[in-house]
C-alpha cells in the first residue's frame, strides 16, 4: 500500500494548550492515524503516573517501543498525527529520527498559548473528568518549567497556532 506524501504531524504546547483538540482535527484527514501518548500511558502503566519522574520513565519506555511501528506506518504511506508533547529538544530529536528514517514530510504544530488560558482550560478539563490524567496547578508549573519552545536552529517545519 503506497499512498501519497505521508506526513508526521507533531504538536508542541503546554498542558491544556489544545494539542489533543488539534490532533483530533488533523486525524480526520484521509489516510491518517492518530497515536495518543496519554491513552497508551494510562493503559500500559495504570496508577504509575504520579510524578514527573514517573512520566519521564514511562514516556521513554513508550517511545522506545513505538518507534519502529510509527516508522512502519509512515513508510506504508499513512500520515501519522503524534499526540505526544514535542516540548523539549530531546523529545523533538526523537521525533526527527522518526520522519528522517521514514523519509517523509513533517509539520511541527506549535501552540503558543498563554499560561492563564492553559490553566483555565485545565481547570475545566479536570472538573469534566474526561481526560486520562488530572493535573494540579503545581504539576502544571512543574511541567511548564521544563517546556522549551522550538528554536529555528532545530530545523523543523513549524506551523504556529496562537490562542
Amino acid at each position: 500500500m503506497s499512498l501519497e506524501k505521508p506526513t508526521l504531524h507533531l504538536v508542541c504546547g503546554k498542558i491544556a494548550a489544545g494539542k489533543s483538540t488539534l490532533t483530533s482535527a488533523l486525524g480526520k484527514q484521509p489516510h491518517t492515524v492518530v497515536v495518543i501518548e496519554d491513552y497508551w500511558l494510562a493503559h500500559l502503566f495504570p496508577g504509575e503516573q504520579n510524578s514527573l519522574a514517573d512520566y519521564v520513565r514511562n514516556a521513554t519506555r513508550l517511545r522506545d517501543v513505538m518507534s519502529g511501528h510509527l516508522i512502519d506506518l509512515l513508510r506504508s504511506g499513512l500520515s501519522v498525527v503524534l499526540d505526544f508533547p514535542a516540548n523539549t529538544p530531546v523529545i523533538r530529536a526523537w521525533m526527527r529520527s522518526l520522519f528522517e528514517e521514514a523519509r517523509c514530510g513533517h509539520q511541527l504544530h506549535y501552540l503558543d498559548v498563554p499560561d492563564e488560558v492553559c490553566k483555565s482550560r485545565l481547570s475545566r478539563r479536570n472538573s469534566d473528568g474526561t481526560h486520562e490524567f488530572t493535573v494540579s496547578d503545581d504539576d502544571f508549573a512543574l511541567f511548564t518549567k521544563h517546556f522549551v519552545p522550538p528554536a529555528p536552529e532545530e530545523g523543523f517545519d513549524v506551523v504556529l497556532h496562537r490562542a
